[in-house]
């Protein structure tokens, strides 16, 4: 019997504190989503730059809007039937009622969790000003105690993602955000075994999710639980892995046709048979 909503949302939350990682592969679409669920994931995450890759735009660009992501989170809900939480950028706007608004129309449409970061979208100050985030995680996570079920707000800080390596800076944002509301931290960009563990300890008790499968991180998922770490996400790798292979196949078959690379492909009976209701 599929999982009704509030199901999910206490699953959700029980797997930030329990005995082994929580880890978050991103599907960018529902068959993505339902080929993850598949593999035995207990939760998913969707990706705002698999989702943009896939409708032919950029990421952090504004290119794609709240009513498309939440369009994309929908099908992914409901072909995957577990617990997801989103990738909702930077709420969709630069106001608290932004956020908030963003927050409650993820729970609409099934969602269990959502993300908030602090980039501004402006290439000359890339992350708003502390004050202003603070009170744009405030009102989110107000929104999110709103709902009448456990709903995990993550509030993200992008300082590392735009060339900003101060870990200073980085922790008092991630505190500041912890005592606004936000259950889960995150500073994507972060690698480093020390500045990770500070992280942990920063925020601690709540949970701290990292970024894995980008260059940089040497640790493995076990030492990343080891240290503290109760949640990984994956974010666009496993879309750029997708689109890598087809671009290197279609390349091939363009500039020397060859269908070598497209050899390689799994079998049409096999990816069908994965679809299997």
């Amino acid at each position: 019997m599929a999982m009704t909503q509030a199901q999910r949302a206490e699953l959700f939350r029980d797997l930030h504190f329990g005995t082994h990682l929580l880890v978050l592969p991103n599907p960018w679409d529902a068959g993505s989503a339902r080929l993850l669920a598949g593999l035995g994931f207990e939760a998913l995450a969707t990706t705002s730059a698999g989702l943009a890759f896939s409708l032919g735009h950029r990421d952090g660009v504004g290119e794609v809007s709240r009513e498309q992501a939440l369009a994309n989170a929908a099908a992914i809900v409901q072909a995957s039937g577990l617990p997801v939480t989103a990738d909702l950028e930077s709420g969709y706007g630069p106001t608290p009622e932004d956020c908030r608004r963003s927050i409650e129309e993820a729970a609409r449409v099934g969602l269990v969790g959502a993300s908030i970061e602090d980039a501004s979208g402006d290439p000359l100050a890339p992350i708003l000003p502390l004050e202003q985030s603070v009170e744009r995680v405030r009102a989110a996570a107000e929104a999110a105690r709103g709902l009448g079920f456990p709903f995990m707000l993550c509030a993200r800080t992008e300082n590392f993602m735009h060339g900003r390596a101060d870990l200073d800076d980085t922790l008092r944002r991630l505190k500041a955000y912890a005592e606004a509301g936000a259950d889960v931290l995150y500073a994507p960009g972060v690698t480093q075994r020390d500045q990770i563990l500070a992280l942990v300890r920063a925020v601690a008790p709540k949970p701290v999710n990292v970024l894995v499968g980008i260059p940089g991180i040497q640790m493995s998922l076990e030492g990343l639980f080891e240290l503290g770490v109760r949640r990984v996400s994956l974010g666009s790798s496993l879309a750029r892995v997708a689109y890598g292979a087809f671009y290197q196949a279609a390349s091939e078959l363009a500039r020397r046709g060859s269908v070598q690379a497209v050899r390689q492909a799994m079998s049409f009976e096999r990816l069908n048979d994965l679809f299997r209701s």
